[in-house]
């Protein structure tokens, strides 16, 4: 399963245009069989490798705070995925005027947010290396290439999907942890 995982995550973010092509073409009725196969194995490795990050990148051992920055980065990515999903659904309808499809925007969204979720785990294990927050924005690519392919938007519409979805996809982890960290201070790391 994580083999496959990881092929998919590597195509998205070498080959953006031709892996859209292949995903586009898969079967997408079954939509628990995604989040079980891609999305929760994906999220719970950035939860692993934050635990992992904050035990063996710090001075001290500090289980309590390895812990806290899991649970943090836990509820980060799954909630910045699903409140993603959740938006785009409804800007989907909104601003496309285009039928509802939570399935559809989930697996948009989980699929354009593979190289966060590969950043978030290696920004964890080394954090030193800053400097590769820079290609987050080669999320915003990765968008563009799958809009046309597998969301169906013609090239009219295309930029201003981009954008949305964009802001979106790299905005809403964020947003969630900010209010987890609000609401308990405790979790800061």
């Amino acid at each position: 399963m994580l083999k496959e995982v990881f092929k998919c995550v590597i195509a998205l973010i070498s080959q953006p245009a031709k892996a859209w092509e292949s995903l586009s073409e898969e079967n997408t009725e079954d939509n628990e069989k995604y989040l079980t196969n891609y999305i929760y194995p994906l999220i719970g490795l950035v939860s692993i490798g934050a635990f992992l990050g904050v035990l063996f990148t710090r001075k001290e051992f500090d289980v309590e705070l390895a812990l806290k920055a899991s649970v943090n980065s836990l509820v980060s990515a799954l909630g910045g995925f699903f409140l993603g999903a959740y938006l785009l659904n409804e800007l989907w309808f909104s601003v496309f005027k285009r039928e509802k499809d939570i399935k559809l925007c989930q697996r948009f969204v989980g699929y354009s947010s593979a190289l966060l979720f590969v950043l978030a785990v290696v920004l964890a294990l080394l954090p030193e290396f800053f400097f590769l927050k820079i290609f987050v924005l080669y999320t915003v690519y990765i968008i563009w290439e799958g809009a046309a392919p597998y969301m169906q938007i013609k090239d009219d519409e295309r930029m201003k999907f981009v954008g949305i979805a964009s802001a979106v996809v790299l905005i809403t982890p964020s947003v969630i942890e900010i209010i987890l960290v609000m609401l308990m201070p405790g979790l800061r790391s």
